[in-house]
């Protein structure tokens, strides 16, 4: 059996995978704010999934990874820092374990999702924070393995702040006071679909990617702004940089945990 693990800066999620993808079970659980707290929660409720013996299992962490060494040096809405998550996690579980990004994951799920498979795809996901990935042929580009796209600087009312800052699920709640599922004004999504397509348009235009798929917890509601999106997409092309073809994710509360299971798979076959 395979573990996935999605660390979320408020909630994480844990599935148990058959070696065929099948995702048994996944619940989920608050994130704790202390990691000493964090670790005590994962034990408990990794123990709750099976009593089999795990054969690998794959952590995703929203931060910046150290691959080689399998720490988390910095994540981003947690005050966590140099984390030793692969082998912390090994000691529960007593298999392999492979470390990744959040939206690193998330991205090679969905676009192996897509028939037929494009040439570049461009992964956002748009949650608390704002993450990406590049998928290269329905692998990630190990180019672009670091990039924070969330964190790209926009002029604000005079000043340079993050494009997370005013574009993620946490900035539009603070500036509305609403979820993302709790907005039906069509005037409010226009607005945000134009922050969202100031990213976008700046990100396409160095990647140019073939199809852009949108996902996190405000992509879940791709529906509701899909088209004042595409419109704002349309608004910033030029001759040099078109806008992209854009979707939503078509598992956005499980793209990250799926995606584990793509890793394990991909590594498994080099056993």
């Amino acid at each position: 059996m395979y573990l996935g693990i999605d660390i979320g800066g408020t909630k994480t999620l844990i599935g148990r995978f058959t070696k065929d993808g099948e995702l048994q079970e996944s619940f989920k659980f608050p994130t704790p704010k202390e990691y000493s707290e964090f670790k005590k929660e994962l034990a408990i409720n990794v123990a709750r999934i099976t009593t089999k013996p795990w054969g690998m299992a794959c952590v995703a962490g929203p931060g910046k990874i150290d691959r080689q060494r399998g720490v988390v040096k910095a994540f981003g809405n947690l005050a966590w820092t140099n984390t030793p998550l692969s082998a912390d996690v090994k000691a529960m579980v007593n298999c392999p374990v492979l470390l990744e990004n959040d939206a690193k994951l998330a991205g090679l799920s969905e676009a192996r999702l897509l028939k037929p498979l494009p040439h570049k795809v461009l992964y956002v996901t748009i949650s608390t924070g704002i993450g990406a990935a590049f998928v290269v042929d329905g692998n990630l580009d190990r180019n672009l393995d670091d990039g924070e796209v969330g964190w790209m600087l926009h002029e604000r009312d005079g000043k340079l702040v993050r494009w997370e800052s005013f574009a993620s699920g946490k900035a539009i709640f603070k500036r509305f006071n609403k979820k993302a599922s709790d907005i039906t004004d069509p005037h409010v999504w226009k607005i945000i679909s134009h922050d969202i397509a100031l990213g976008l348009i700046d990100v396409s235009s160095v990647i140019q990617p073939d199809i852009i798929i949108i996902g996190g917890s405000v992509g879940s509601h791709f529906n509701k702004f899909k088209d004042p999106l595409r419109t704002a997409l349309k608004e910033y092309e030029s001759p040099l940089v078109k806008a992209p073809k854009v979707v939503g994710a078509k598992n956005p509360e499980q793209a990250v945990l799926l995606g584990c299971f793509q890793m394990m798979k991909d590594y498994s076959k080099k056993l």
